[in-house]
């Protein structure tokens, strides 16, 4: 049996300079290791008939979907704050687009699908822990309730690939609203290139703000969405560890999952990625981080203004509004975890003690707040909490029982590349109900010992 995937590929229709077109690169032997036949569902096609070998081969890359038009995706971006002219899908294919049956417009994409002219020295290819932690975490965010792109499938490829030692290869197929960047529109600004940078200002509105009026109401709404987006990153301790321009999507998912983690003892200065010597990208520093990839949008849109000088005082004053955006987010995040509905802005003195004290102490973020009332915390801080009628129903939904904990999934990793794909599943599975956590998966919830901690995270690539 075939599968019937509805494409409808808008980004393939823009100008041939925004893209090469290609296939992906075949694989020896592809094995189907999870497929998301619900996901499958929302996307507007019935997955759940088609046999594993099909789904393999369709989503490893050897047989290219009917109605596909499989393309690499062009880009630039600031790394670690570094400008970088050129980057682009340097080992992802973009089979196409599908409207959903919610409606949305999304990509399905493969990652680790072979080489393309943007690879520069690398191989194209992924090895298979990087697909199990992409796809644990994007659904794990996604039962979490924050936007995220989605995993439709793991595939393994029967090759290895080359990094520190020979490693299993493995194709994710990731699902997204879009794959445009604030890097997309650095590329076009970065050459003077006017027409590219309108037709791609014209498409996303299109697209993702229909609302938006022009460019000033396109920043805007990024801005909100990214406010509210890492407001929630940090409500749940997540850790995103390498915010470069060219992994904030413009449509105000979390994209790309590298060297992310999820705390366990709260501290604001934690740094997981192996890659983030200086902490640039630290749980605290996520916010300023966001305002300032805004304001690097913000300047990509400035060459196609025509009064240039005016646009910069417009989008100036728009972007000066992020902190108090982002402000207002984060308290209302933070208060519903103390099952406050209604913050008023007394209540961030409350979260900001509480938070003081977490860090002091060295408290497990997700189970502190998972059992307040419990917690040890200093005198009076209960009875000041109390005085805000906290909900426990709005509380039982806000926090979660159950994280992807790093140590967890770098088992699951572990037990993965040796051949055994249970920890993977059972992982998989208990995180995709975080607020509802069965008894028997109670383990779960526990922090790492001492001798399973994991102090630093890797890219991947």
């Amino acid at each position: 049996m075939s599968l019937d995937i509805p494409f409808d590929n808008s980004y393939a229709r823009l100008p041939e300079r925004f893209y090469t077109a290609l296939d992906p690169t075949p694989v020896a032997d592809p094995g189907l290791i999870a497929f998301n036949h619900d996901l499958a569902a929302t996307l507007g096609f019935d997955s759940r008939a088609v046999p594993d070998a099909t789904l393999a081969a369709l989503f490893s890359g050897n047989e290219v979907p009917g109605g596909a038009l499989p393309l690499a995706q062009v880009y630039a971006g600031h790394q670690f704050g570094q400008w970088n002219p050129q980057l682009g899908d340097g080992r992802a294919i973009l089979l196409g687009e599908v409207v959903g049956t919610d409606g949305t417009r999304r990509d399905i994409q493969l990652k680790g699908s072979g080489r393309t002219p943007y690879s520069r020295m690398g191989d194209g290819r992924a090895w298979l822990g990087p697909v199990l932690r992409e796809y644990v975490m994007s659904e794990a965010m996604h039962a979490l309730g924050i936007p995220t792109t989605r995993a439709l499938a793991a595939v393994t490829t029967g090759e290895r690939v080359l990094r520190e030692t020979v490693l299993p290869g493995a194709v994710f197929t990731r699902v997204a609203q879009s794959h445009i960047r604030v890097g997309t529109f650095q590329f076009f600004a970065s050459r003077g290139d006017i027409e590219g940078l309108k037709a791609l200002t014209a498409h996303t509105i299109a697209r993702h703000y229909p609302e938006a009026a022009g460019p000033r109401d396109l920043i805007e709404g990024m801005m909100a969405r990214q406010a509210r987006l890492i407001a929630l990153w940090m409500s749940v301790g997540f850790i995103h560890g390498v915010m470069n321009t060219d992994n904030c999507q413009i449509a105000g998912e979390t994209i790309d999952y590298g060297p992310c983690a999820f705390m366990d003892r709260y501290h604001p200065e934690t740094v997981f990625s192996s890659i983030d010597q200086f902490g640039r990208y630290a749980y605290v520093n996520q916010p300023q981080i966001a305002h300032w990839n805004i304001a690097q949008f913000a300047s990509a849109l400035i060459p196609m203004m025509e009064d240039a000088d005016a646009a910069v005082a417009a989008f100036t004053e728009a972007i000066n509004g992020f902190p108090a955006l982002y402000e207002a987010e984060w308290l209302r995040a933070f208060a519903a975890k103390l099952g406050i509905a209604e913050p008023l802005e007394g209540d961030r003195a409350l979260i900001e003690d509480l938070l003081s004290h977490m860090a002091e102490t060295g408290a497990d973020f997700t189970n502190t707040f998972a059992d307040l009332e419990a917690a040890d915390l200093p005198d009076g801080w209960h009875t000041r909490w109390q005085v805000r009628a906290p909900d426990p129903a709005l509380m039982a939904r806000t926090n979660p029982r159950v994280i992807p904990r790093l140590h967890r999934i770098e088992q699951a990793i572990t037990a993965g590349v040796a051949g055994d794909l249970a920890p993977f599943h059972e992982l998989l599975r208990v995180t995709a109900r975080p607020f509802d956590l069965a008894e028997a998966d109670r383990a779960y919830t526990a922090p790492p010992k001492p001798e399973e901690r994991v102090e630093r995270t890797f890219c991947g690539t």
